[in-house]
């Protein structure tokens, strides 16, 4: 097969040629570009598409070269089609942006479940069960009476075992994330003496919320007490005086979890963040300008042991690096608080004005309603007043045709009665009535004079056209009583006159006032 330019392609196989082909089809990319593009993608033609398209990421092997000789390089070019397209329209061309470092995983270390057996294989495995038992507890008797030896002569794998805390591998129980935090930070302590590390005192899923929530940089630090650089590393570097004031230090944001892999937390936590040698360090904080605005990147990692020096200008550098990042988004975070608290006082301020338009409408309708029932009340108060008017005076015209004439002369048993009316023309009545009379014909005398003075007497036709209002109860509103002694007769249908007044008697009319209460009289009869 033919060469094209320097690539010669009858040198490749069927495999990669049908690969070259498919990728040249797609992005119409050169021969002799395609063919090593192709080959640092393991011939994958999909990959060599994404990376020709969104560009290709840093060389893991160039990054680990330029970690071990601690040189600084150039990040390498990350774009996509329309940034290239964008950037060669430009005169000027544009900067580099940054390499996408790599996501930080958000571990929860899972409780341990225990599995019983059923109950029938339970019953078949109990004799063993009772034998390990037994041959543990002989077992841990030599441990203990081997204990009493010198070190010098006392056994290697019996020293191992009996070993514990800090360094201990054997019989670590597993514990809620905040309960190993604060053993890791006692026995830390324990190994290392008093120290001012701000340990985070919770479960690593808890230090990175917190750190996502509040915008700061989350340094994570793994220990294997088995490993014979952490304690060198320990004392010398994360101990020393300018690496405690750096991450003690207000204004550089930094959260410190640290852990030790002999528990589960911690060991889940290096094999996610690729952790392949001790002690391991790496920096964690939210980068919102590498492709996302909640994603928390690992964006320094520092391996192995190294000087104090060395290790406080890689986290100086980091933290340099990205705290502009951190500042805008806590800045756009502010205004964001800030817009919504504002927008939260206007609907507040909106609610509270609606309330009270409200309010003043339901007043109103409430006062349009108690305006319209009181002329409800008003109008049926009227009708009623003018309906008892009407039985009223239909009540007189019935009353006035059952009241019996004056006795005549010859008759002996009358009581000769003075009436002083309230109303001055009216003045004065005397008039002769039956000894018989009750004192209520008394009262209907006086509330019809006016229509027996009128008709000049009723006869026996009219009497029988007149009748009685139905349902209606008649009141009188004037009381009859003497001056002196006072004495109010009420009206009575049964008490007489001859036996109440007796032969003769000056009687007052007076009008009843409906508020008010008069005194009781002397006999004790009240008057409304």
């Amino acid at each position: 097969m033919a060469s094209n330019g320097d690539v010669d392609i009858s040198q490749l196989s069927p495999e990669q040629q049908s690969a070259l082909e498919q990728y040249t089809q797609v992005t119409a990319q050169d021969i002799k570009d395609a063919v090593p593009l192709l080959a640092r993608s393991q011939w994958n033609v999909q990959i060599a598409i994404a990376k020709f398209f969104d560009g290709e990421g840093p060389d893991p092997v160039a990054e680990a070269m330029a970690s071990q000789n601690d040189i600084p390089r150039q990040a390498a070019r990350h774009e996509n089609l329309q940034e290239s397209l964008t950037a060669s329209s430009r005169p000027f061309g544009r900067p580099l942006p940054r390499a996408r470092p790599d996501p930080a995983p958000r571990i929860v270390p899972q409780p341990t479940t225990t599995h019983r057996p059923p109950f029938l294989l339970a019953i078949i495995f109990a004799p063993f069960n009772f034998g390990y038992k037994a041959l543990s507890t002989v077992f841990r008797t030599f441990l203990y009476i081997f204990a009493f030896l010198p070190a010098s002569i006392r056994p290697r794998a019996i020293t191992t075992s009996m070993t514990s805390g800090w360094k201990g591998s054997m019989g670590r129980r597993m514990l809620m994330p905040r309960d190993t935090a604060a053993r890791f930070k006692r026995e830390f302590e324990e190994e290392y003496g008093s120290h001012s590390l701000p340990f985070y005192e919770g479960g690593f899923a808890q230090a990175l919320d917190l750190a996502k929530k509040d915008l700061k940089f989350l340094l994570i630090v793994l220990m294997s007490p088995e490993h014979d650089d952490t304690e060198s590393f320990t004392r010398e570097t994360l101990l020393s005086p300018e690496v405690i004031s750096f991450i003690n230090e207000p204004d550089n944001n930094i959260i410190l979890w640290g852990g030790n892999v002999l528990d589960s937390e911690a060991y889940q936590v290096a094999a996610e963040y690729n952790c392949t040698k001790f002690p391991f360090s790496c920096l964690v904080c939210l980068t919102p300008k590498e492709g996302s605005s909640t994603r928390m990147s690992i964006v320094k990692r520092l391996v192995g042991p190294m000087s104090s020096s060395a290790y406080l200008a890689e986290l100086q550098t980091a933290v340099n690096k990205y705290a502009p990042d951190l500042a805008g988004v806590r800045a756009e975070r502010a205004a964001q608080d800030l817009a919504r608290n504002l927008r939260t006082e206007q609907d507040s301020a909106y609610e509270r004005s609606l309330a009270r338009d409200r309010e003043r409408a339901r007043q109103r309708r409430e006062a349009e309603a108690a305006a319209a029932l009181a002329e409800q009340r008003a109008k049926e108060e009227a009708i009623a007043a003018e309906r008892r008017a009407a039985q009223r005076e239909q009540w007189r015209r019935w009353r006035v045709g059952t009241i019996a004439p004056e006795p005549a002369a010859a008759d002996k048993d009358v009581v000769r009665l003075a009436l002083k009316l309230p109303d001055a023309e009216k003045g004065r009545i005397v008039r002769k009535f039956a000894a018989s009379t009750t004192v209520e014909e008394l009262y209907a005398f006086v509330e019809c004079y006016d229509l027996l003075n009128s008709e000049g007497g009723v006869n026996e036709d009219e009497k029988a056209d007149r009748e009685r209002p139905e349902g209606y109860e008649h009141e009188y509103k004037f009381r009859i009583a003497t001056p002196l002694p006072r004495v109010v007769y009420e009206p009575n249908s049964k008490a007489t006159l001859g036996a109440a007044i007796g032969r003769s008697g000056n009687l007052i009319v007076e009008d009843v006032i409906h508020d008010e209460e008069s005194d009781g009289d002397n006999d004790g009869q009240g008057v409304e």
